[in-house]
């Protein structure tokens, strides 16, 4: 799959976003290694810490399928004037599988900007800690 394509995949999403409550809808696209994408968007709820980030239910999704190590890249699209960051919850989700992830983000005209997991997240918590 072409960047170009990713990032469709993730703007795509915009539009199943469930965000009664923020208004911020956010898609992600993750891609596997062997081209493999799984997509996601943010699900809120009342209660707001119950509700999903788009870059943990596109993740969830492929950790549910048996994926495991070999996430290669992810985009996360929003509506902001800068480009739409995962949040720290989601950041340490993402360290826990894919260390090495390329992260890139979008803001509301496309425009991207791209980060390593280890740039959002330098010294985030792993299982040599325990």
């Amino acid at each position: 799959m072409t960047r170009e394509e990713l990032k469709a995949a993730a703007t795509g999403m915009l539009d199943k976003a469930y965000c009664p409550y923020s208004h911020f809808p956010v898609g992600a696209a993750l891609e596997c290694a062997d081209g493999t994408v799984y997509t996601g968007c943010n699900i809120e709820n009342a209660a707001y810490p119950v509700g999903t980030c788009a870059e943990r239910t596109a993740m969830g999704k492929a950790i549910s399928e048996g994926r495991r190590e070999d996430f290669v890249r992810i985009v996360v699209a929003g509506k902001s004037d800068g480009p739409c960051v995962p949040c720290g919850m989601c950041r340490q989700f993402m360290k826990e599988f894919a260390p090495k992830l390329e992260v890139i983000c979008l803001n509301a005209k496309g425009e991207e900007q791209a980060f390593t997991m280890e740039e959002l997240l330098p010294h985030g918590f792993d299982q040599s800690y325990l």
